[in-house]
């Protein structure tokens, strides 16, 4: 299968946005949410700041105050035997496996585009941080266009967990939060662009506690607030390129064979790769077809090296007659794009 990276990759780096608070770098533009509206492409980009730290051996960790509507700064040094800094994006306390802060904190900037290929990034953020449950920041979000409007939906990062936050907007000036629509602990959910047998459907990623892993789940709803019937969907392979987690990539794309959905995952070392599952069209808790290989791994020098390096990790594509335009996060520090056939895509996966 033949991917074809744009010559400007990278098409969004953290130099090209503005920090927003004063004292702030950006470190990460990345994992963007993509739709087309007008005549634009527009690239809801996941930008993350942190406090400029002028000590080597301190660390700052921004927490946003709903009860100021400020940011304050945590500070810790690194020679604090209480706590892990190994990990450059959370501060963990030794000997635990979940973190405690995050050192940087993220939000939603649009970035919008003619060609799809050059970008320009608004001034002042879309959606930033507001209540309790956004206290760490938001992150990772994804579009589904409706005949409605705008379906805007994203991580959302506090001492509760992380959940998911639904927000709708019809010309990405105003946007209007509706809740939380996926309570922690889950992330990755994606929305169908159209009601199926009556239904919407979202893929969502649960991050279980006890005995289970960290895989892909369906939901449907009525209203696109309250979700039930839940059923898992696809699980993690062992010795695979995806036995470490799986999580959902771009909105799925409808086909002749299927609704494709584009997935993101990682190995159990944190390589982060791309791959793709076929769904049932009228009823997509079913799976048709997997990825037995990634189609697209980490490769060139910009998703080697960066904030956290080997990753690629899509949140959106767009489809132009039998090609994909794949946007994605780049090493967890910019945004790429790269195009492919669907029918070859198609072809690649393993039937089940």
């Amino acid at each position: 299968m033949k991917i074809y990276r744009y010559e400007n990759n990278p098409l969004v780096v953290p130099e090209d946005v503005k920090p927003h608070m004063e004292g702030y770098e950006v470190i990460g533009a990345f994992n963007a949410g993509i739709t087309s509206y007008g005549d634009e492409i527009i690239m809801l980009l996941r930008v993350a700041e942190r406090p400029i730290s002028y000590e080597p051996d301190v660390v700052r960790a921004p927490v946003y105050r709903t009860d100021t509507h400020q940011l304050e700064i945590l500070e810790f040094h690194t020679s604090d035997e209480r706590y892990d800094f190994s990990d450059p994006r959370f501060i963990c306390r030794r000997g635990e496996s979940k973190w405690e802060f995050l050192t940087s904190l993220s939000y939603l900037r649009i970035a919008r585009s003619k060609d799809g290929r050059h970008f320009t990034v608004d001034d002042e953020p879309a959606i930033y941080p507001f209540s309790e449950l956004e206290v760490y920041g938001i992150e990772d979000p994804r579009i589904t266009a409706m005949d409605d409007g705008y379906y805007i939906y994203y991580s959302a990062a506090s001492s509760y967990g992380v959940g998911e936050v639904l927000a709708y907007t019809a010309d990405f000036v105003t946007f209007e939060r509706r809740g939380m629509i996926f309570a922690p602990e889950n992330k990755d959910v994606l929305i169908f662009p159209e009601k199926i047998n009556g239904k919407y459907y979202a893929l969502h990623r649960p991050v279980p506690k006890s005995n289970a892993d960290p895989e892909i789940w369906i939901a449907e709803s009525d209203n696109l607030l309250y979700w039930g019937n839940h059923q898992h969907l696809i699980g993690l392979r062992e010795g695979m390129w995806d036995d470490g987690r799986i999580g959902g990539g771009a909105v799925p794309l409808k086909t002749e064979r299927g609704w494709l959905e584009l997935y993101h995952g990682a190995s159990k070392d944190n390589r982060y790769c791309m791959g793709a599952i076929l769904l049932d069209l009228n009823d997509p808790s079913k799976v048709i077809a997997r990825s037995t290989k990634p189609f697209l791994v980490p490769e060139a020098e910009y998703e080697m090296k960066g904030f956290f390096g080997g990753v690629v990790f899509s949140c959106g594509a767009i489809v132009v007659g039998d090609t994909v335009k794949m946007y994605y996060g780049a090493a967890d520090t910019s945004m790429a794009g790269c195009e492919f056939s669907i029918t070859e895509l198609l072809d690649s996966l393993d039937y089940v």
